[in-house]
């Protein structure tokens, strides 16, 4: 299973990504978890990309596919990988296409989980993270069900962030759906729905 998940921002993909990794054991390769690390872990690529992070801003294409070149030669993603947040711009998109062509490895599908923006702005800026095991959940957890740590809100769920980011995929991403329409691989399911209604849907829509 090689595909690629499109969806704004809070539109649901981590979720469905993990239930795929659970049933199937295909990596989940999320950029925004590889960034995280390299902000938390002050590399130099978490550094250069910590400003743009912040304000919601994509970050610049060539440190992405560096980022992900190196994130392909490892052995997990040798058997197949789900990614998550790459591509983001059709500039991605083509050097996506590059990669996989050198490494024989054709994509299967782009699965596009779609939620109306307000929904999005409402789940987000409601999102806590656990500072200890980074358990998601909302501001109704007054502290972590998994573990009993502090929760926190992300600096980048805050409402202003969240709309930038919103912006920015319409103007930046949203073309991907086009591209991916044009080489007759998008799938789309209503990611508005209880979570394994949308698990169903795309299971269905992936031929799983």
């Amino acid at each position: 299973m090689n595909i690629v998940l499109l969806g704004a921002p809070g539109a649901g993909k981590g979720t469905q990504a993990a239930k795929l990794v659970e049933e199937f054991g295909t990596p989940h390769i999320s950029t925004g978890d590889i960034l995280r690390a390299a902000v938390k872990n002050q590399t130099e690529l978490g550094k250069k990309a910590k400003s743009y992070m912040d304000a919601g801003d994509l970050v610049p294409d060539s440190l992405i596919i560096d980022l992900m070149n190196e994130r392909f030669q490892e052995p997990d993603a040798q058997v197949g990988f789900i990614l998550d947040g790459f591509p983001r711009t059709t500039a991605q998109a083509v050097a996506l296409d590059d990669m996989l062509a050198r490494l024989e490895r054709p994509l299967d599908g782009a699965l596009l989980v779609d939620v109306e923006s307000e929904v999005i702005v409402k789940r987000l800026t409601a999102r806590r993270c656990c500072k200890d095991c980074g358990y998601i959940g909302s501001d109704a957890d007054a502290s972590c069900p998994k573990c009993g740590g502090e929760m926190y809100q992300r600096d980048d769920d805050n409402e202003a962030t969240v709309r930038n980011r919103l912006d920015v995929y319409e103007k930046s991403t949203s073309p991907l759906i086009d591209y991916y329409k044009g080489k007759g691989l998008l799938k789309a399911v209503d990611g508005d729905r209880p979570v394994d209604e949308v698990y169903a849907d795309v299971k269905v829509a992936l031929g799983l």
